[in-house]
């Protein structure tokens, strides 16, 4: 259902922020790819966040509330094409994560954050209730463990934990009690052995306990926490410069265009240009939150403050993982690390946004 909308009260401010953000990645993987066999991967990058712009401004002019009320088939598809990743996914470095479309690998479980933005917001957007109930709890915990557990058969730890904050501001925003939170804590903590033991492939295993010492496996499991620690360390106040980072130029740091991104933006910027860049994503946090509290309704708030939480734990998570103090995950920054699924997903979110906040004087 499409409506009227005066694109003068889009979020233009969040839209140069991600702009710049997205400005700064395309920068970095050129200057980490354009003397490797990863050559031109900034144009192809390029191209992904044309193909987001398009996409943000077609989600913002639907009505958000026609998505939720759809929530259920984008379920079932998406649900559908994580088993087909498992059974026809390229198997890639001893995972199926990707469908193969006309020669481009796309990544479906990024999409699912969307559809468990849209369906929580449904869900207790209609709640009737001010706190959160026994009951909620293991709608929402089926809802989303789901999709968790197809994703962790990919295996991707990595993008299944990024579910996890979503499902926790939902709950938040819901009105989750005390003891609860501290019940499903003991829960949480019961289930780590099982987990560790029979939910964890070996080279996870040893990406989780190598971050917090990584010199005891300096040749396997910790040398990319070694070599980015290096590299944010060698980067001093201003950095050596575009193109000019030893680290990186010399290969000692893996795909630096991926998940370190960050690491090789830190040795050639500098301890001013990490500043930089994590203001940025600070301002478009601001952005969101501001959205959120001019949002017209209870499902708006809870759409936005979705969006905000994913965005935040990536940017914790990659940040920390990439000065050693979170284990190697496989989470992407955000708009910087190159990965067209995750650029589009970032974009679609943010068109969510702004079809919450062009209807914000909609009676």
């Amino acid at each position: 259902m499409i409506r009227r909308v005066s694109f003068r009260d889009f979020d233009w401010t969040l839209l140069t922020l991600t702009l710049i953000i997205c400005g700064l990645g395309l920068m970095e993987i050129y200057s980490t790819t354009h003397h490797s066999k990863f050559a031109g991967a900034h144009l192809k990058q390029l191209y992904w966040i044309l193909v987001g712009l398009v996409a943000m401004f077609v989600v913002s002019l639907i009505d958000y509330h026609a998505l939720m009320e759809r929530w259920p088939l984008f379920y079932l598809i998406t649900l559908g094409l994580l088993v087909l990743v498992l059974i026809l996914g390229p198997k890639i470095f001893g995972a199926r994560r990707w469908l193969d479309i006309e020669g481009t690998h796309f990544q479906v479980s990024e999409f699912v954050k969307l559809v468990i933005i849209l369906a929580l917001a449904r869900y207790f957007s209609e709640a009737r209730q001010e706190t959160v109930t026994v009951s909620d709890l293991a709608k929402v915990g089926a809802l989303a463990g789901l999709p968790m557990g197809l994703i962790l058969l990919q295996p991707d730890l990595g993008t299944a934990l990024t579910i996890a904050p979503v499902v926790a501001m939902a709950l938040f925003l819901g009105g989750l009690r005390w003891k609860h939170f501290v019940v499903l804590l003991l829960a949480g903590a019961l289930a780590l052995p099982v987990v560790w033991h029979f939910g964890l492939k070996p080279y996870q295993k040893a990406r989780l306990t190598t971050f917090m010492n990584p010199e005891q496996d300096p040749q396997k499991a910790g040398y990319q926490i070694l070599q980015s620690k290096i590299a944010v360390g060698s980067g001093g106040l201003w950095g050596s410069g575009t193109a000019k980072g030893t680290q990186t130029q010399l290969f000692f740091l893996p795909v630096p265009h991926t998940d370190f991104i960050f690491s090789a933006f830190s040795e050639e910027h500098g301890f001013f240009g990490v500043l930089s860049a994590l203001l940025l994503y600070f301002m478009v946090l601001m952005r969101l939150i501001h959205n959120a509290q001019t949002a017209p309704d209870r499902a708006g708030v809870f759409i936005v403050m979705g969006v905000a939480s994913v965005l935040l734990f990536q940017v914790c998570v990659n940040v920390g993982m990439v000065v050693g103090y979170a284990p190697v995950t496989g989470i992407p920054l955000p708009l910087m690390s190159k990965g067209g699924s995750s650029v589009l997903f970032t974009f679609l979110a943010f068109g969510l946004v702004n079809s919450v906040r062009l209807r914000r004087f909609v009676n």
